[in-house]
């Protein structure tokens, strides 16, 4: 029997019983819950670096916006707040269009 212990998302128990399947899950507690998010973006994040396909990238993609959001509901934040800072810094800041790897700066 596989042991997991890891966050999954809210429909997977109900998806292992329909294929016959017995799984054993608690819910987690405040504290536990924003520990095992954290863990997860660390988890999604790296399947996102080795992923070899736009098929593959795009889900793993998909998976980080949606631990974005969770992590945004946590901590009373909508969707909205985080794209509207998102924007605000991009205004003010740029985004990474254009790829700029900046190595060192001199003081004059």
């Amino acid at each position: 029997m596989p042991t997991y212990n890891k966050l999954v998302r809210d429909l997977i128990p109900e998806m292992i019983q329909n294929n016959g399947k017995t799984a054993n899950f608690r819910i987690l507690n405040e504290d536990e819950y924003i520990v095992e998010l954290n863990k997860k973006m660390h988890e999604e994040l790296s399947e996102y670096e080795t992923a070899t396909t736009t098929m593959n990238i795009a889900e793993e993609l998909s998976d980080l916006l949606e631990l974005i959001h969770a992590a945004a509901d946590y901590y009373g934040l909508s969707a909205a707040d985080i794209e509207k800072i998102r924007s605000e810094k991009a205004k003010s800041r740029g985004s990474f269009e254009r790829r700029i790897f900046l190595m060192d700066v001199e003081d004059h």
